[in-house]
């Protein structure tokens, strides 16, 4: 199951995402905003980023305006690791090499054509493991010694 969430400036392509994600019968919670009235993104990151790090959810897609702000705040959360992705290359390789659970979109700086596939990328490919496991236990350690 994959979790969801956005700010005002992401509602319209999260929503897009909603129906693509429905056409391909995969399960999701939205976990807000739910309307496009202004909104603080920080809230939404951390809600999707505790979402995923308890198990409950597969993977987040978190979407603002830019995909920056709301990343910055699901890195926050303990064990997530959310990766800004504005085309396929980096959202294969986000998943292959650093096992980024976490996918976020800027809907100001993408369009939703784009995003779909982004999204597809990121849902289908699986992490290496393998020399990038070791890289990604040193982001871990990083992490434990400063949050």
């Amino acid at each position: 199951m994959i979790a969801l969430g956005s700010d005002h400036g992401g509602y319209a392509l999260k929503k897009e995402i909603m129906k693509h994600l429905d056409e391909k019968g995969i399960a999701y919670k939205d976990f807000g905003t739910y309307t496009e009235d202004s909104c603080d993104y920080p809230l939404y990151g951390e809600e999707v980023g505790k979402a995923v790090v308890s198990g409950e959810y597969e993977r987040g897609i978190i979407i603002c305006g830019t995909g920056i702000g709301i990343s910055i705040a699901a890195n926050k959360v303990r064990g997530v690791r959310a990766a800004l992705c504005g085309d396929c290359y980096s959202a294969e390789f986000t998943r292959r090499h650093n096992d980024a659970n976490v996918l976020a979109l800027g809907a100001r700086v993408i369009g939703p054509g784009l995003a779909l596939k982004i999204v597809d990328i990121f849902l289908n490919t699986e992490f290496e493991g393998g020399r990038h496991a070791k890289r990604v236990d040193l982001i871990s350690d990083i992490e434990a010694r400063h949050i």
